[in-house]
């Protein structure tokens, strides 16, 4: 643009503000309409000219010639808002548009850089023509220029022009709208127009939501309050309205004001509205709308009275918000489940009762979900709970919740998990110890916090235990475990003592608050000098003492406190092999040597025996002056302790040698009369108390030093393994007759754990016996012996990969066990195996791990979830996909296909072919084994999604319709109904639209991730597409054709699953099913008629909440309510869908006829149409009655013989 135009621009207004101007005769819309094109021209960008190396002398005159002069196009800007105070525009409604839109563009064509004076002139030129009535409407105007910044307003980054945009409207504007009611009522709209024109990404979102407070903030209070009841409205809209919505609520209930009268309706609408859309059908809504609760939490947590009115919404319903916080923890989509987790870390404060036990064990389901950020999520929220409300129940659920993460692969985690359990543990024992003891206290739980001890108790647990280890070793190796913890526990333990003398009980009864002494062995190996020898060795002469008055009652036949005094005694022992560097000599020898006094008694519960033997070798080795000395005396007391066990051992196996040969001569009356005998005195004599804690001992010495001789030892184990065999037995033993197995199970028992132990140190012993410990396991009856076996094969997997891993088939035959410890204790360690990749996903163990999906116990499938869930996934992320077909034959043990039935066959060789099946065609079965394949297709790409479907068509919908499936038999139609109902179940289809949701669902991925998943989700439609056409469609048609012929009760399941696949190909019927066209007719039909009865029972529920509404107001509305106004109600609620709307008229037309024949018949009640029979017609010879029905009575009969009720036009 030639900067002569505006030149001449300028010198026009420069002559209209001359003094003596005619401005009446100079000027008109003409000039004015010519002066704004040169201003727009002016400003428009230009393209750079192509570069010429010839011209180079001239490049830059010819550059300039190109550029508009800034001061040139201010002055012809100043000069104009001077005339438009002079002028007016009234008459110039053209010329009014024409600025306003020359004005905008301007500012428009600013944001892409232009001196900052220039956009403030064109503010006040827009200014200058909203507020002086004489340049027309104000209120067209307002209008106009609203309208016009908009797009500026809602610009996707924050330019000057945004900035400067905002600030006229709330500044500007705003003052005055306070003077004028028409600049008002169009300030007051803007905030919905924008809210309607945002845009849909989640960037420009969130400055859109910000644009828009802005605006609102500069609004009187009335006008904030009609806005809120609009966006209240705006989230029953379409998806990016209601999200937007939800983002506009934490906003808005921020800035409603505190002096109106209908402050608390439009809060609490807020507030309801906000909940209700965390339930809303869109992933991407609920975890916005808690994410957004959270913040209103925050926000009126600073606001004594709206976090009143906060309070008082969660009171009145407060199961349903539990409820929903219960549903949304456990929501399919991560995004929600975060964000609930979220929410219950910030509602823990407007929670005035503890939180519901449901959502206690979700939260802690939810610490072991594959998500890191869900893991650490539901940890903080679960900690958050347990500081609020610290009972027991909560800190049960903690305990086995959020230790357990120690054991997590992300470092950040287990440092929260540390961090954690040093402040909600840790911390509070050592705030429990610093309690004086008065002398009116006589009572525990008034001196130390019942939730101390409770966090004791809880320590005991046998799954806590592990990982409560594993925290004090990490945080002991930080040195972030402190003397104060271990004091604290010493003084909690001695001022139990003390309540308990005070309480003048006998201190043989007497035991430490539980766990104490447990959680004191773990923190004594990192704070040694916090503990007070006098203070061990007291409670190990008190806990001497206990033992001898416990003999000395087993004696007696009363029933001892054994167990509780046996733990103690086993954490006492830790804690005095962990300080036994900071011990004394003399003190080291004299419990050395009544170690080994107690040990060589073989009289201690087995529980103590491997604590009194590792206390020993451990005051060996640190008192040692070499560690050569120390093995020396280590292999001398070995040796010792092995010599009397097999003293002892063959002294009880004597005994039963000679009490059999003397009971074959007793009569059959005389045994039973023994047996009863036996019953009434002690369960065990001593010698077999002594025998077991032999074989117990012999176990715990080869472990503590694996070189010591054992050839004494391994035949009597031998014979104890095989004395209910035949097999021959050692010269010595030669007249042992008696089964240890039936006289004796608990030796027996021990005797297999203990050979098991020997085996580990053993490699040729061990290459002959696994074989024998194969087969106990299989034998066995007692669920001791075979967990105790299971334990041992898991330690031979790791010692003797290659002697055991011929042995797996057998081995997992447990994950059937009938005892629900042996099966969980099964899938522990051979998930463990697979893990260190001890043992492979080959063969049958994948297919038989499928069935802890569906186990009776809840745990098992809890722990069953999480292996195919994380660490299958991560681990072999192809196996699902490759083992699928063949879980399907596997689990309805179908042995009629040709290619599968070897496989088959090998899967369920070694045992019976119902163990490792889920064979039947009851609801039962059916449900579990659509369960198992859902876990599974839930591991699957997209991908492999594809390819499975196509495996499914192939290997076992063709193979049906070429014969090689016998599907008359049961087992052959399982496999075809499950392959239907697999390829209709919504895990297995895939949409282009799936993509956009996820996006939406994680916010985290950025509108980069979102297009990147929305091309990658058509592509995964079309490839889908294309495999329908080519692939399923014939082989459908072929099996429609067969199960036809043979009548077979798949024709619906089949029916069913091809009208899911083509329900989002309406369009493309023609192209898909060109080879069958009945079939495409049937299909058409089958599915208007299933839209049909979804529409339908879609408006009769809506019909029905209506007229529920409508019965509850009062009786002057009530009357005043028609079908028609219920009608209208219900069309604006569902919309205008042609299957709907056809659905509502017919509802519509039901009601009003049904009104009609009411008002006829005076309000009386009128029974259904269908329910009514044909009414009878008097005879013509009857008196009047022969003119009153016509000359025709056959025709009038007939016709209400064809009467068809309103219900039967469903079809049409």
């Amino acid at each position: 643009m030639d900067a002569g135009s505006l030149q001449a621009a300028l010198a026009y207004l420069s002559l209209l503000l001359l003094p003596s101007s005619p401005l009446s005769s100079l000027f008109s819309p003409l000039p004015l309409l010519s002066l704004l094109r040169s201003l727009r021209l002016s400003f428009k960008p230009h393209s750079d000219p192509p570069f010429n190396p010839r011209k180079r002398k001239h490049s830059a005159r010819f550059q300039n010639s190109y550029l508009d002069p800034p001061a040139l196009s201010l002055r012809v800007l100043e000069s104009l808002e001077s005339v438009l105070s002079l002028v007016r525009l009234d008459s110039a409604t053209d010329g009014r548009r024409s600025l306003i839109e020359t004005v905008v563009g301007i500012l428009t064509a600013a944001q892409h850089g232009q001196h900052h004076k220039v956009l403030d002139q064109c503010f006040r030129i827009l200014y200058v023509v909203i507020s002086r009535p004489e340049h027309g409407d104000q209120s067209t105007s307002m209008a106009e220029v609203l309208r016009l910044l908009a797009p500026i307003i809602l610009s996707p980054s924050k330019t000057p022009s945004r900035g400067l945009a905002l600030a006229f409207v709330t500044g500007k504007v705003a003052s005055l709208s306070r003077e004028n009611e028409q600049i008002r009522k169009a300030l007051m709209y803007l905030p919905r127009f924008l809210a309607v024109k945002s845009p849909e990404k989640s960037e420009p979102r969130a400055l859109a939501v910000d644009a828009i407070m802005e605006v609102v903030k500069a609004m009187e209070d009335d006008d904030r309050v009609r806005f809120a009841e609009f966006v209240v409205k705006m989230g029953s809209g379409k998806s990016h309205i209601r999200l937007l919505a939800v983002d506009l609520f934490p906003f808005l209930l921020t800035l409603l004001p505190d002096s109106m009268e209908n402050e608390d309706d439009c809060v609490m609408k807020c507030l309801e509205a906000l909940v209700s859309r965390c339930s809303d059908s869109m992933g991407g809504i609920r975890a916005r709308a808690l994410t957004n609760m959270a913040q209103v939490i925050s926000v009126f947590s600073m606001d004594a009275k709206k976090f009143g009115r906060l309070k008082e919404l969660i009171a009145l319903g407060n199961s349903d918000f539990m409820e929903l916080l219960r549903r949304r923890v456990v929501d399919e989509k991560a995004a929600v489940r975060k964000a609930a987790l979220f929410l219950i870390t910030k509602a823990t404060s407007l929670i005035a009762r503890p939180v519901d036990g449901a959502i206690i064990r979700t939260m802690g389901f939810a610490c072991s979900d594959p998500l890191v950020s869900i893991r650490k999520a539901a940890l903080i929220a679960l900690s958050e709970v347990f500081r609020r409300f610290p009972d027991s129940r909560v800190i049960g659920e903690w305990l086995h919740a959020v230790p357990r993460l120690i054991m997590d692969n992300e470092t950040s985690i287990k440092e929260e998990c540390e961090n954690l359990f040093l402040e909600l543990v840790f911390d509070r024992i050592s705030r429990a110890g610093k309690m004086n003891l008065t002398d009116d206290i006589m009572d525990m739980e008034l001196l130390v916090p019942k939730e101390v001890l409770d966090l004791l108790s809880g320590v005991c647990d046998g799954e806590v235990a592990p990982c409560i280890k594993k925290i004090c070793a990490s945080l002991g190796k930080k040195k972030k475990l402190k003397g104060s913890i271990a004091s604290s526990l010493v003084c909690i333990i001695s001022l139990s003592e003390t309540l308990w003398l005070r309480n003048s009980m006998p201190i043989e009864k007497w035991t430490a608050p539980a766990g104490a002494w447990q959680l004191l062995s773990e923190v004594s190996l990192f704070t040694p000098k916090a503990i007070d020898w006098e203070f061990l060795h007291h409670h190990w002469q008190l806990l001497d003492q206990a033992n001898t008055k416990e003999r000395s009652e087993m004696s007696d036949g009363l029933e001892p406190n054994s167990a509780l005094w046996a733990g103690d005694r086993v954490y006492l022992l830790q804690t005095i092999s962990n300080v036994s560097i900071e011990l004394p000599s003399a003190p080291a020898a004299d419990l050395a040597h009544n170690l080994l006094k107690r040990i060589e008694d073989f009289n201690m519960n087995l529980s103590e025996v491997d604590a009194h033997v590792k206390a020993l070798k451990t005051v060996c080795k640190q008192k040692a002056t070499n560690p050569e000395e120390g093995d020396v005396l280590i292999l001398k007391w070995v040796r010792q302790l092995l010599s009397k066990a097999v003293k002892v051992l063959k002294n009880y196996m004597s005994e039963v040698s000679e009490a059999s040969k003397v009971n074959s001569f007793r009569t059959p009356s005389q045994t039973h009369s023994g047996r009863r005998n036996r019953k009434k005195t002690s369960s065990e004599p001593e010698s077999l108390q002594q025998a077991v804690a032999a074989v117990f001992t012999v176990g715990s010495l080869i472990l503590v030093c694996p070189s010591a001789d054992l050839q004494a030892i391994i035949p009597l184990l031998h014979t104890i393994l095989t004395s209910s065999s035949s097999e021959a037995k050692p010269k010595k033993l030669a007249g042992l007759t008696v089964s240890i197995k039936e006289k004796a199970p608990s030796l027996y028992t021990q005797s297999w754990v203990t050979f098991g132990k020997i085996c580990l140190v053993d490699g040729k012993l061990a290459k002959r016996y696994i074989p024998l410990f194969v087969q106990e396991l299989e034998r066995s009856d007692c669920a001791a012996l075979r967990n105790n076996i299971m334990v041992v094969m898991a330690d031979f997997c790791v010692r003797y990969t290659a002697l055991v891993d011929c042995y797996i088939p057998r081995i997992t035959a447990s994950l059937c066990d009938p005892c629900e410890v042996v099966r969980r204790q099964t899938f522990i360690l051979l998930s463990r195996l697979l893990q260190r990749d001890y043992v492979k996903w080959r063969g049958v163990l994948f297919l038989r791990f499928l069935l802890s999906l569906v186990d009776e116990s809840e745990k098992i499938r809890h722990l069953a979830d999480f292996l195919f869930g994380s660490i299958l996934k991560v681990k072999a992320p192809l196996l699902a996909y490759n083992s699928f077909v063949e879980a399907i034959f596997v689990l309805n043990d179908c042995k009629v296909h040709a290619g599968h039935s070897e496989n088959q066959m090998e899967t369920n060789k070694q045992k019976g072919p119902k163990v490792f099946s889920l064979r039947g065609n009851n609801e039962k079965s059916r449900s579990q084994r659509m369960h198992i394949y859902v876990s599974l297709l839930k591991q699957m790409a997209p991908e492999h999604l594809l390819a499975t479907s196509a495996k499914l068509c192939a290997e076992i919908l063709a193979a049906a319709s070429d014969g090689l499936l016998n599907i008359d038999d049961v087992s052959g139609q399982c496999v075809l109904q499950d392959a239907l109902q697999i390829l209709a179940c919504k895990e297995m289809r895939l949409h282009s639209n799936k993509s956009h949701d996820t996006a939406e669902m994680d916010d985290e991925s950025g509108d980069a991730g979102a297009t990147l998943l929305a091309a990658r989700g058509r592509v995964v439609t079309q490839v889908a597409k294309k495999n329908l056409i080519q692939i399923a469609v014939p082989i459908f048609i072929e099996l429609k054709r067969l199960l036809q012929n043979k009548n077979s009760p798949l024709t619906g399941c089949l029916m069913d699953c091809l009208r899911v696949l083509l329900k989002d190909y309406k369009n493309e019927f023609d192209e898909i099913l060109v080879a069958d066209k009945q079939l495409q007719k049937e299909l058409i039909y089958d599915i208007q008629k299933h839209e049909a009865a979804k529409a339908k029972s879609k408006v009769a529920d809506a019909f029905a909440s209506a007229q529920r509404s409508e019965n509850h107001n009062t009786p002057v509305n009530r009357t005043t309510a028609t079908p028609q106004s219920i009608y209208l109600k219900v069309s604006e609620k569902l919309g205008s869908e042609p299957m709907v709307a056809s659905a509502m008229a017919d509802a519509a037309a039901k009601v009003t006829a049904r009104s009609v024949l009411k008002e006829v018949n005076r309000n009386a009640g009128t029974p259904p149409l269908r329910s009514m029979s044909i009414p009878r017609l008097k005879s013509n010879n009857n008196g009047n009655a022969g003119s009153a029905t016509g000359d025709k009575p056959s025709e009038v009969l007939e016709s209400l013989r064809r009467r068809q009720s309103f219900d039967s036009d469903d079809e049409n």
